[in-house]
Order: structure tokens, then sequence, then C-alpha cells
């Protein structure tokens, strides 16, 4: 999908002219599968719009360990800047999991053409509750659920990423071993 398309179909950004402008200042970025688009420590002032292709954010702890913390299918949008950095450093790794296109702007860009103009204000906010949703429902999911009823969740949720993510991104995204996934898929199939 081009960036016209996908942001004409948003609500908040269905006036045509608003969108010309808006697009103007995208700048394309292409990814090979396993390239970061940021990385975990590193500087980071962008935003990102994944118009094709599939990512996973991850963070990694001081042991080594990394954790699934998102995935993204395109097109859509990439957690915004502020709840994925903390002064101006990446708290998350973001990669393709296959070759993806994108576009990118600066955040300050972004944050000055809201400032102009009411609908791309609009568009980010909106895009900002939608992703602080995600996270809420993320919690709860994983404070409130068992292993079963979190990959359940995770269907609901994410319909067919099961088939196209690594089971052990979503293994860690939902908080259980990737045996546990194994066998939580196995006893699906035998029911």
């Amino acid at each position: 999908m081009n960036l016209r398309t996908f942001l004409t179909k948003s609500h908040d950004l269905s006036d045509v002219g608003c969108v010309e402008g808006f697009v103007a200042h995208w700048k394309p970025l292409h990814l090979s599968k396993e390239e970061q688009v940021s990385r975990q420590g590193h500087p980071e002032a962008d935003e990102y719009i994944v118009l094709e292709g599939r990512l996973a954010s991850c963070i990694c702890g001081k042991d080594g360990k990394e954790i699934c913390v998102g995935f993204y299918v395109g097109p859509c949008v990439i957690t915004p800047n502020i709840a994925r950095t903390r002064d101006g450093e990446s708290l998350v790794s973001i990669v393709a999991t296959t070759d993806a296109s994108l576009v990118r702007m600066d955040s300050d860009l972004l944050s000055e053409l809201m400032i102009s103009s009411e609908p791309v204000r609009n568009w980010a906010n909106g895009i900002l509750r939608e992703a602080l949703s995600r996270k809420v429902d993320r919690e709860w999911c994983l404070a409130a659920l068992s292993g079963a009823e979190r990959l359940a969740w995770f269907r609901r949720e994410f319909p067919g990423y099961e088939d196209t993510f690594p089971h052990s991104l979503i293994a860690s995204f939902l908080g259980v071993t990737p045996v546990t996934m194994s066998r939580l898929r196995a006893k699906d199939k035998n029911q």
C-alpha cells in the first residue's frame, strides 16, 4: 500500500489537501529481513509507518534475554516515538522479520505539523491513544490470564500472526516459554 492511500483511509486525515501536504514530509525507508530500524540504547528521533512487511519490537534485559513487546504488520504505524524512547534513546529494538517498506519522519517535525494542522494533530493523537490502549491490553493479559487464555487472547487480537511470526517471539510476547507455547498449541490441536 502506498502512504497516500493509507493516510486517506484514516478517519482524521480524509481531507485530500491535508493528506497531500502531509505525505510530502515522509521519507522512504527499505529494510531487508533481520535489519533493524531502531536499536535499544541508541539515539532515536523518528516516527515510522510500515507500508509493507512485518516487524517486531523487543527489549533486551541485562541478562541478554530478549522480550518481544510489539508486532507490526503493514500497513500500520509503529508505536510513536514518545512511547518508545527516553531522553532521545530508544527503549526497544525494532527488527524486520521480512523485507519491509516504511516511511519515516523526524518526531520534532511531526510535532510542528501537529501544531499547525488540526487534522494532523487529531491523527497523531489518535495513533498515540491506540498504541497506549494496545499496551494496556497486553499488560492486562499478562497479569490476568493463564497461558492458554493468553494464547486465545493473542489469536483474537492478532489474527494470522501465529502463522507469520516466529513462535519464540509470540511466546515471549505472551510471557511464556517456547516449550509452554508449543504445548499450548499441541493441546489445542488435540481438542
